[in-house]
C-alpha cells in the first residue's frame, strides 16, 4: 500500500513563520498511521530531503533538537515515528523487521519527490537505514547508521536476547509490582543507557522515555517485545556487500549498549564506508552534542547530492560529446 499523500498538518501552537519551527502532522506509509516532524523549506528538485529514524522504544522526537538545528540551516528534513513507538499505529503480531522493511520503503519513496533520499537511523534506525540500502530498487542517495545494533553488542543487549527466562518469571510473579516503583527503576536506568554523561539528561527526553512504562505488564512487553527484536538481528544484516550508496558508519566510546567494535565490525563489513568514532558520545548522539549531529548530517547529504550531480553532468556531457 502506498503512503497517503496529503499536506502535513501544523502542530497546535505552533509558529509557521519562523525557521526554527518544527511542522507536526500525520501520514499513512504502508498501513501505517504514523507523526511526521518536518522542518526546512521544499528541497531543489534532484536534492532529496534527509529521513531520519529513531531506535527501539523511542520517537521522532529524538530529532527534535537536531531539527531545529537543520531548520535553522535551511536544510530539508523528516522524521517519523516507527511502527509500535511513539504515536504510530502499533506492530501486528509476527516478524518485527520485516514490517519496519515494508514502512521504511514507503516512507523513503513518498520523500523522494524531489530527488533521491539520505537516510540517517540511530540504533534500530540505523538498522533499518542499512537494510533499505541493501535494496537497489529504493532512491537513497546515502546513509549514516549510528549505533546499529546486531554486531558486537553489550552484555545487556546479549542478556535480553539469549535469556528470556527471567522476563517470564517476572511477568508470573503472584503480585504486580507497583507502578511507581517501575518508573523509579526507569527514571534510573535510562539517561545512563542512553547519554554519555547522565548529569546532562534532558529531563524532558527522559520523561518521554520513561513514559513508556508506565507499570509492570508494560514493561514486561516491551522487553518480551525487545527479546523478538534482538532475535531477528541475529539474521537482520544478509546481503550488506550488496550496498552501493556512501555509508559513514557512527560508533560511540560512551556507547553501553552497542559498542564502539560494532562500528568497526560494519565499516569492516562494507569497504567503501566510512567510520566516524567520538569517543564523547553515548548511545543517542542526537541527545548528547545535536548540533554536532546536525553538522554531520547536513555535511554528508550535502556530498552525497553533490556527489551525484557530478556524476550525472559527467553523463551528459559524455553523452553530448558522442551525439
Amino acid at each position: 500500500m502506498t503512503a497517503v499523500q496529503r499536506e502535513i498538518e501544523a502542530a497546535p501552537g505552533s509558529r509557521l513563520a519562523g525557521p526554527e519551527d518544527i511542522r507536526a502532522g500525520h501520514r499513512s506509509f504502508a498501513g501505517v498511521r504514523t507523526r511526521v516532524l518536518e522542518v526546512g523549506p521544499k528541497p531543489k528538485r534532484g536534492t532529496g530531503r534527509l529521513v531520519l529514524l529513531h531506535g527501539y522504544c523511542d520517537s521522532a522526537d529524538t530529532w527534535r533538537p537536531a531539527l531545529t538545528e537543520l531548520a535553522a540551516a535551511g536544510v530539508p528534513a523528516v522524521a517519523v515515528d516507527l511502527p509500535g513507538f511513539g504515536e504510530a499505529d502499533p506492530l501486528r503480531s509476527g516478524a518485527m523487521l520485516a514490517q519496519l522493511d515494508a514502512f521504511v520503503a514507503e516512507v523513503v519513496r513518498f520523500y523522494s519527490d524531489r530527488g533521491k533520499v539520505v537516510l540517517g537511523g540511530n540504533s534500530l534506525g540505523g538498522t533499518m537505514s542499512l537494510r533499505a540500502a541493501c535494496r537497489d530498487e529504493l532512491p537513497i542517495a546515502g546513509v549514516v547508521s549510528i549505533a546499529a545494533p546486531g554486531f558486537v553488542d553489550s552484555w545487556l543487549v546479549r542478556t535480553v536476547g539469549k535469556y528470556p527466562l527471567p522476563l517470564r518469571l517476572a511477568a508470573s510473579l503472584p503480585l504486580p509490582v507497583p507502578g511507581f516503583v517501575v518508573r523509579t527503576i526507569a527514571g534510573f536506568v535510562v539517561p545512563r543507557l542512553l547519554y554519555a554523561d547522565r548529569a546532562a539528561a534532558d529531563i524532558a527526553h527522559v520523561s518521554r522515555f520513561t513514559g513508556l512504562f508506565p507499570d509492570f505488564r508494560s514493561t514486561t512487553t516491551r522487553l518480551d517485545q525487545a527479546r523478538q527484536l534482538v532475535a531477528e538481528l541475529a539474521e537482520a544484516y544478509d546481503g550488506l556487500e550488496s550496498i552501493k550508496v556512501p555509508l559513514l558508519v557512527v560508533a560511540c566510546g560512551k556507547d553501553r549498549l552497542v559498542s564502539a567494535a560494532a562500528g568497526r565490525r560494519l565499516h569492516a563489513l562494507v569497504p567503501h564506508s566510512r567510520l566516524m568514532l567520538r569517543e564523547e558520545w553515548g548511545h543517542c548522539p542526537q541527545l548528547d552534542d545535536p548540533v554536532a549531529i546536525a553538522e554531520l548530517l547536513s555535511y554528508f547529504r550535502a556530498g552525497a547530492v553533490h556527489k551525484k550531480s557530478r556524476r550525472r553532468a559527467a553523463a551528459l556531457t559524455q553523452k553530448a560529446a558522442a551525439g
